[in-house]
Order: C-alpha cells, then structure tokens, then sequence
C-alpha cells in the first residue's frame, strides 16, 4: 500500500527518474563498479533533470519540494546499487542542508545553484584517523589569523572526498574549550584552496563505484567568510541535522533489504535441485517468510517516520532504532539471501553477491549500531 505522503505527483516524479536511470546508468553501472567511479556526467544529468536537491527553494535552482520527493530519489537510486545512491544521496539531502539552514545569503547564492545543477558535488568531513564516532575527541583545528583561518589535520572515510568541489569540515577552531564540544564548528573548504590535499582513494570491500577519499589540510587558508553559521556551533549543528541523515540511511538500507529478497524469490522459482524448483522445499519457504516479515516490519516502520520527519517531528530515538535495527535486519537478509543461491550467489556476474558486500558497512557509517543503541537507551531513561 502506497504511504500517505507519496501522491500522483510523485509517481510522475518517479517514473521520469526512473527512465533516466535506465537510459543512462543501468546500463552502464557494473562497469562503473569496476572501474571504481561514476562519471561526473551522472551527476549533470540527474541536476539538469531536476533530481538533485529537489527541496531547494526556486530562487537557488530548485523546485522547492519537500523531503518526500527525495525519498523517491533514494529509493529509486538504491535500487540501481550502494555505489551510486550513497554518494549522490549525501550530496542532495544530507551535506546541502547544512548550507540551506545555516548560511548566509551569499553562501546560498555561491554553492546551493551548482549543487542543484550537478556542477558541484559536496562532501562533509566528520571522521579522523583517530576519532570516529567520538567528534569531540577530533584533531584538526583552524586557527584563526587575521581574515583566514589556518587548518591542520587529516580527515578519512570520506564519502564524495576524492570529487567533492566543496567540503564541510568539521575543525576544532577552540582547542581549549571546555567541554571540547563546544570548540567545534563548521568551515566549508574549496577545491583548489591552498594547503588542501587529496588522500588515495580508499580501497573498499563493498560499494566500489562509489568515491571514498582521504583528506588532507596541511596549513590550509580558508578565509572567514567560509564559516557555516556561528564559531564555536558546529557540534550542535551536527547533532541537529543527525536525525535527517540516519533517516536517509534506514531508507537506503530498507531497499537493499527489499531488492535481496525480490532477487532471492525469483532466483529460488527458477533454479532446480532434486527434481524440483528450490522455492518447493519447505526450509526456503520458511527463509523467504523469515525474510519477508522483518523486511515489511521494516519498511512500515520506516514510512511512519518519513511521515513525522515530514511533519517536523521530533524523532531521535526513533530513526535511531530505525538505522541500527534496519541495517543489521539487512545484513541477515543478505547472508541468507547469499545462502539460497548457493554457490552461484558467490559469483560476481549474481547481483547478489554485489549487494552482499555492500550491506555491512551500513551499521558502521552515520553512526554505528553500538552508538545507536547509547542515544536510544539515554532518550529512553531520562524521559
């Protein structure tokens, strides 16, 4: 059944996405796995098409839509691969918005159009060598000189990182603040500002087409109109736009979850095994309801807080148990999805074998399942 908040108007939205998908990227996308890239050409297209970003305000390019059309992106995306939904997914609904809500007008006007258009693509840099799930224990700081500040430090597992025409960087612009979270803030940092460098390109056991990069920022100058909202900010900005992003997480991870069991159903029919197909025997059938009831408890709990995040809704702990619950549901699916194909799931021409290795970093990023389970249990026990 089709969720309250999806209309006509977003199947049409959906229907022309997904004739582009298909024109210009299914075709092409094992390819791109391979070659450890998606063209930049991607991007201008879905940009020129109206795709990305689509809740931008009309007077920086957008269509000034709300959340729900780029829940249709998400979906529509995931279900081409990891690869190419993650990159694009952080760029139009998770490092956008920060400029959207915490710029000013000038940095609107500079970044938000080409973001629109695919010209620009974003990252954000949270994770340091030594500091993941812990932003106040992070290292690299900008100090302020005159009108620049001077950054130090090294950034890692950055998604968009080795392409991105503009990073948010997460920097300690207080060192001695006290409590550390409070000398955090916010500077977006340019392609081509002096003392910014590029890392490898990281080698990935999953999700190969899609740009994870190292970060480098020795004595980088950045000059002071490249501060995001107030210095001193930056964690509770973060901590502020955390529920968006695990929201969009638990949909990526729900229609992995969803396209493992719709290629394990129609696998199963086809391929034989003692005189009959495998979907006859009655452990498969036990696996494939096993599989399809946590799948649909998912997915009607994750439509109910598109609904209240829509509504403006407080929901922390709620798309908190979503990300953790719903990204190791998938890596279950995976495993037995991977198991009922038998050895041919093990193939990298099984589209199986592809979405398996792509699933277990999901309860990694955007906050892990062990930090999941903190946030909920505090929410929890001071209510």
């Amino acid at each position: 059944m089709k969720p309250s908040f999806l209309t006509d108007e977003h199947d049409m939205f959906r229907d022309a996405l997904r004739k582009m998908l298909e024109k210009e990227v299914y075709p092409y996308y094992e390819r791109w796995e391979e070659e450890r890239a998606i063209p930049r050409e991607v991007w201008n297209k879905l940009g020129e098409n109206g795709f990305l970003l689509p809740w931008v305000d009309e007077k920086y390019g957008g269509l000034g839509l709300d959340f729900s059309y780029s829940t249709v992106l998400f979906e529509e995306l995931e279900k081409v691969g990891s690869g190419i939904a993650s990159g694009i997914c952080l760029h139009s609904d998770i490092v956008t918005p920060y400029i959207s809500i915490y710029g000013t007008e000038e940095q609107k006007k500079k970044w938000l159009p080409k973001s629109v258009t695919g010209e620009f693509i974003s990252a954000i840099a949270m994770t340091e060598p030594g500091a993941g799930s812990d932003l106040a224990g992070i290292r690299t700081t900008a100090k302020r000189n005159g009108e620049h500040y001077i950054v130090n430090g090294e950034k890692t597992f950055i998604t968009n990182g080795g392409n991105a025409d503009y990073v948010i960087v997460v920097c300690k612009t207080n060192p001695d603040a006290e409590p550390a979270h409070r000398g955090i803030s916010l500077l977006v940092i340019e392609d081509g500002t002096e003392g910014f460098k590029r890392g490898k390109q990281l080698n990935k056991v999953g999700m190969h087409s899609g740009d994870t990069a190292e970060l480098i920022f020795d004595n980088a100058k950045v000059h002071v109109e490249n501060l995001l909202g107030e210095e001193g900010k930056g964690f509770y900005y973060l901590m502020e736009q955390l529920q968006q992003e695990r929201l969009v997480v638990a949909l990526q991870v729900q229609i992995e979850a969803e396209r493992m069991l719709e290629l394990t159903i129609s696998y199963v029919k086809e391929r034989t095994a003692f005189g009959k197909t495998i979907a006859d025997f009655q452990h498969t059938q036990y696996k494939i309801a096993e599989m399809a009831t946590e799948i649909d408890l998912g997915r009607t709990y994750v439509n109910r807080l598109i609904e209240m995040h829509l509504q403006g809704k407080e929901i922390v702990k709620e798309v908190s148990m979503a990300k953790w619950w719903i990204s190791e549901m998938a890596k279950r699916v995976a495993a037995e999805a991977m198991q009922l194909h038998g050895g041919y799931g093990y193939m990298e021409e099984y589209e199986i074998a592809r979405r398996y290795r792509d699933i277990p970093v999901t309860s990694i990023y955007a906050g892990t399942t062990e930090i999941m389970k903190n946030i909920i249990a505090k929410k929890i026990l001071q209510d």
